[in-house]
């Protein structure tokens, strides 16, 4: 049955919820560079044990001629129909330690009454704090560690790891309504938002799954183990790195991404390694023609393998 709002059911699990656990969220569907938002919700289905405790409903959340659930079709006979998953989830790291987890689909309508009602399951649970994860693509080399820009009201994480402190107008997720919303309420919430090479955004990156699970262990306390995504990311980065050399014109961009980043992380007078000449970020337009350049390489590259 679902509960008065008519946007999530309980499991029989939320009866058991042991109050002041952390929360850590990662929505998918409006921008998610390298696929690290993807790629921490396959880690933590495969190594936090999720358990479901409010499970949202679709039919008033989703779009589905946008995102169309997936079918099995089997020579005569459909098998299979996979709708889509919202949910918050009672999970453990690598200690055992509880935490909840939300993941699946960023909510298509209702962005307001979703927020309300998640909230209300926050209070409920005596949610201790609140931190979540997206990425976009930035002009950065992937040769040197991904930053982030990190938002909210956890003065120590911003202090501590904010790379980039931008102000500007982007277009929101409805993560940020609900960071908004907690904002305003005094509870403490933690963006971390992973600046992933914007000629790699298309990719499926395993440096931005690392450093997002690197960042929210430094949030939460939590232990996360990485050692395979370690693995994962030097042998995609060699593998970027050779391509980059067959290109002159790859090479030159990311010399030139390498020496703005050194600089501004050295803390010299120079505008940020996030602008182009003129101090602008480049827009989408241009981000995506970069893009495209490193992605023809790419197939040519396959094709000749």
């Amino acid at each position: 049955m679902l509960e008065p709002d008519g946007l999530y059911r309980l499991t029989p699990e939320a009866a058991d919820v042991p109050p002041g656990l952390p929360l850590i969220a990662g929505l998918t569907g409006f921008a998610d560079a390298g696929g690290a938002v993807a790629q921490l919700t396959a880690y933590f289905e495969r190594t936090a044990d999720p358990v479901p405790l409010a499970v949202f409903d679709n039919d008033a959340l989703l779009d589905y001629r946008a995102r169309r659930p997936v079918i099995e079709f089997e020579e005569d006979h459909l098998t299979s129909f996979t709708p889509a998953r919202l949910r918050l989830s009672l999970a453990k790291d690598e200690l055992g330690r509880s935490f909840l987890l939300l993941t699946g689909y960023e909510p298509d309508f209702r962005w307001e009454g979703f927020t309300e009602a998640l909230l209300g399951l926050l209070e409920r649970w005596e949610v201790a704090s609140t931190t979540w994860v997206q990425a976009v693509p930035m002009p950065v080399p992937h040769t040197r560690p991904l930053q982030v820009t990190v938002g909210g009201n956890r003065r120590d994480l911003i202090d501590s790891m904010s790379a980039w402190r931008p102000t500007t107008r982007v277009p929101s997720n409805v993560l940020h309504l609900v960071e908004f919303r907690l904002a305003e309420r005094q509870q403490d919430v933690a963006e971390f938002v992973l600046l992933v090479p914007h000629y790699l955004a298309d990719t499926e990156l395993p440096a931005a799954a690392v450093k997002g699970l690197e960042v929210l262990s430094a949030a939460t306390g939590l232990l996360f183990p990485i050692d395979a995504l370690r693995d994962a990311t030097r042998e995609f980065t060699a593998r970027v790195d050779e391509q980059v050399g067959g290109s002159e014109e790859l090479g030159a961009l990311v010399r030139t991404l390498e020496e703005r980043h050194d600089a501004y992380m050295a803390g010299n007078p120079v505008r940020s390694p996030l602008t182009d000449d003129e101090g602008e970020v480049p827009s989408a337009d241009e981000l995506a023609a970069e893009l495209e350049k490193f992605l023809a390489i790419r197939r040519t590259h396959d094709d000749d393998a």
